[in-house]
């Protein structure tokens, strides 16, 4: 299976406090169910954890505004230590009908002949202490 990078973004406070918003254009990797405006999925991150996120999109407005509820994802940023400039990264791999998702968490540690360094937030010292 070849793996589809679907989007990263770099953390703002209010995706550490609140929810985090996923660009429109995503949402066709997720099978929404008929009608449906919130569907759950699984996401393996870097250690082979498998999280469930609840992701949701508005019923009213000119666009759907896609975000992971609030109840799903404050745990993963709690368990990885997450912090405001940070970043996760969400990937995808498709063989015939099965989907499987897997989530990265990453902290910039340096910049290295002009380019930012970006490790796992379970590879750096301290993790999980």
């Amino acid at each position: 299976m070849e793996q589809v990078h679907l989007f990263t973004k770099k953390l703002k406070p209010s995706h550490i406090s609140h929810t985090l918003s996923f660009p429109t254009h995503v949402l066709e990797a997720f099978p929404f169910p008929q009608g449906a405006h919130m569907m759950k999925f699984e996401a393996v991150d870097a250690t082979d954890n498998e999280w469930t996120f609840s992701l949701s999109t508005r019923l009213t407005g000119a666009y759907p505004k896609p975000v992971l509820l609030r109840s799903s994802w404050h745990r993963f940023v709690e368990q990885k230590g997450l912090v405001p400039e940070d970043r996760v990264a969400f990937f995808m791999e498709r063989d015939d009908m099965v989907r499987r998702y897997t989530v990265r968490a990453q902290r910039k540690v340096m910049i290295l002949m002009g380019q930012d360094v970006w490790v796992d937030v379970e590879d750096l010292p301290l993790y999980g202490l």
